[in-house]
């Protein structure tokens, strides 16, 4: 039992096809066969009779009667050799025969006897043409296929006519043979191409189920599948796509799980990072209005604090947003020509005072490679006093901080703590700081916050450290 449709109607509508295109076949073969095979006899017949004729006119001169010399005997003879009716028809329209063939029962017909289509084959013959008939068959009481051929003369004159009589039976015998080869051919080729079609049809269809079933894990959520359909044809392509399909359905969905992670992580970073300077400034006000607190340099100090936290959290929700909108696509960021080195030149004067306060050095160095740029000013700004802020803040005094353009390269580097290397890759997440002194300022936000900026700007980022010897940022534009 067949239970896959489609190989089954593949089947039937190419077994049907087949027997379509057999019927056509067999009525052309039909029509073709039937007329090659009466060509053919009547190209033996129209031998014979010449063959015959041109032996007749050596025993029958101009004028004979047709029954001189050896002619009957001739006659006779030709009958016993030809096993068919040899009827001679001479220049007065004598009918001569000897009865030796087909229904003829030792009969001898005369010219009067014969049937009414004979003075159109005679008098054709006796233009010098060969003619076929068969209306003698009524006369001969078999279907035959008679063929009159003209006596020649030695000076070409037609001097008698040769009808040579054949049974067609041999014919449509040969014809109804060769109807009964067709028919078991077309039968067995049917058989043969019904089973042939219905493994091919399964083969075929096999490759569709595989894609199939692996639609419909897809769809349970089963995204590791695979069809490993491999074939060099549109259904290798559709298989192909399934498979590219799959593959990025499970990185959707890794992506998922990994964003989903991250919000999580995100809002337990958020709480923690929320939680420590509000729990500070409620202790403090609390202390100061429950009158906990009363030496004018204690009450000082609460309020150095309240202000320090409250800087804290201005700062980390400016973070939060600027974050925001450059991680939404849909925030335009304005595009100018502007002159790289202007930015570096801000950014140098607007951190040198910093880097003044822990006796830093700001080494700026710089080609003229990026005077014509597209970008926006603030954010490139915003970018490079980050980082800068960074090298300055983790330098240790009386240190060096080197900045460098050459190439449409921008190189910044420090000489400080440095980054310990499994911690590289995930100094641009959010909320990844280093719980270090010199950071206790900061919103872990900053990095992630320069990473958006380089990447709205097509600018690849990237960082080597060596703890304590050297940290390098590298910018390529």
């Amino acid at each position: 039992m067949i239970k896959n449709r489609i190989a089954l109607k593949l089947a039937l509508y190419f077994g049907i096809a087949l027997l379509v295109f057999s019927f056509i076949i067999g009525g052309v073969f039909s029509v073709l066969f039937k007329s090659y095979t009466v060509e053919l006899h009547q190209a033996e017949l129209e031998k014979r009779a010449a063959r015959i004729a041109q032996s007749l006119s050596q025993f029958m001169p101009a004028g004979s009667n047709g029954r001189q010399g050896g002619y009957g005997v001739y006659l006779r003879f030709i009958n016993d050799i030809a096993m068919t009716d040899v009827w001679i028809v001479d220049q007065n329209l004598n009918l001569v025969t000897r009865g030796q063939g087909m229904g003829s029962m030792g009969k001898e017909y005369v010219y009067s006897d014969l049937p009414d289509d004979a003075d159109r084959v005679i008098s054709e013959v006796f233009t010098g043409q060969t003619a076929f008939s068969e209306d003698f068959s009524p006369l001969l009481n078999t279907p035959t296929l008679t063929v009159g051929t003209p006596i020649m003369a030695a000076d070409g004159e037609v001097i008698g006519v040769v009808l040579l009589h054949s049974p067609v039976d041999g014919i449509n015998q040969a014809i109804d043979d060769g109807y009964t080869v067709l028919a078991i051919s077309i039968l067995a080729a049917l058989l043969l191409a019904f089973s042939l079609s219905i493994l091919f049809s399964i083969s075929f269809t096999r490759p569709l189920n595989r894609m199939k079933n692996t639609a419909l894990l897809l769809a349970d959520g089963d995204y590791t599948t695979q069809t490993r359909v491999r074939q060099n044809d549109e259904l290798g392509e559709l298989a192909i796509a399934l498979d590219i399909l799959s593959d990025r359905l499970e990185q959707a969905n890794q992506d998922r799980v990994r964003l989903e992670q991250l919000r999580r992580d995100f809002v337990a970073n958020i709480s923690h990072e929320l939680r420590t300077p509000i729990t500070v400034i409620r202790g403090s006000l609390e202390a100061l209005y429950d009158g906990v607190v009363t030496d004018p340099e204690q009450v000082k100090t609460y309020q150095e604090q309240i202000l320090f936290e409250t800087r804290f959290l201005q700062r980390l929700v400016g973070d939060l947003l600027d974050l925001s909108r450059l991680q939404n696509t849909d925030f335009a960021i304005e595009s100018q020509e502007i002159n790289m080195g202007e930015v570096i030149d801000d950014v140098t004067r607007s951190i040198g005072h910093i880097a003044r306060d822990k006796g830093i050095r700001i080494q700026a160095a710089r080609d003229e490679s990026l005077e014509h740029i597209r970008g926006d000013y603030g954010r490139l700004r915003q970018m490079l006093m980050i980082l800068l802020d960074n090298a300055v803040k983790f330098s240790p005094e009386e240190g060096v901080v080197k900045l460098t353009l050459k190439d449409r390269i921008l190189s910044i580097a420090d000489n400080g703590v440095g980054i310990e290397a499994e911690n590289i890759p995930y100094i641009f997440d959010r909320f990844y700081k280093s719980r270090s002194e010199q950071n206790k300022s900061g919103t872990g936000l900053g990095l992630a916050i320069a990473k958006q900026i380089a990447d709205r700007h097509d600018i690849n980022i990237s960082v080597t450290s060596e703890p304590h010897v050297k940290t390098e940022f590298i910018l390529k534009f």
